[in-house]
């Protein structure tokens, strides 16, 4: 599938994704990308922040591509058991946090505890770090095997964002081009 014949929704994690961010530049590189924006960014609420991806996806007229990042691996997770008949064809899920066990995940992602670990109804791939300090490397490994993701480990590559050096982050870009080329 080409990104020009699917909506893109990207789904940032906690506190946004800022300028310069990888999710940023694609929003602004790919014609049809656009951020899924939650009405507090920095105290989510699980049902709002569900609930405003749910509906993204409906309002969506074409199909749809989810790019989450972080805390917005989470949601797309969780909304994953409330899309009956989804226009959802891929998910490209980044920096997945592990909100359950890891001690330094912080005390604003507590509403997203406890997600279900049932496999995604579409195909997805998780990329995570060996050196991410908001989860393990084999607990995200663990997480991939029960979504069905596809995984790759960037390396040490921190959390995968504007203060581990991730702002083009063209090997990204790579990735999501042959999970499009999948769908």
């Amino acid at each position: 599938m080409k990104t020009a014949d699917a909506d893109i929704l990207v789904v940032p994690g906690l506190g946004h994704s800022g300028l310069g961010h990888w999710q940023q530049r694609w929003v602004d590189k790919i014609r049809t990308a656009r951020f899924v924006e939650q009405e507090n960014w920095d105290r989510p609420t699980f049902e709002d922040w569900v609930g405003t991806l749910e509906r993204e996806i409906i309002m969506a007229t074409r199909p749809v591509v989810l790019v989450g990042h972080s805390l917005g691996v989470s949601a797309i997770v969780a909304a994953n058991d409330r899309l009956a008949d989804t226009k959802v064809r891929a998910a490209f899920l980044v920096a997945a946090p592990d909100v359950d066990e890891h001690p330094d995940v912080p005390p604003a992602t507590e509403p997203f505890r406890d997600l279900p670990r049932d496999p995604l109804k579409f195909p997805s791939m998780l990329v995570a770090s060996s050196n991410d300090p908001f989860c393990t490397v084999e607990r995200a490994a663990e997480f991939a095997n029960c979504w069905g993701s596809d995984f790759h480990i960037a390396g040490d590559a921190g959390h995968i964002n504007l203060d581990s050096g991730h702002g083009p982050w063209p090997e990204g870009l790579l990735m999501f081009t042959r999970l499009m080329g999948r769908i």
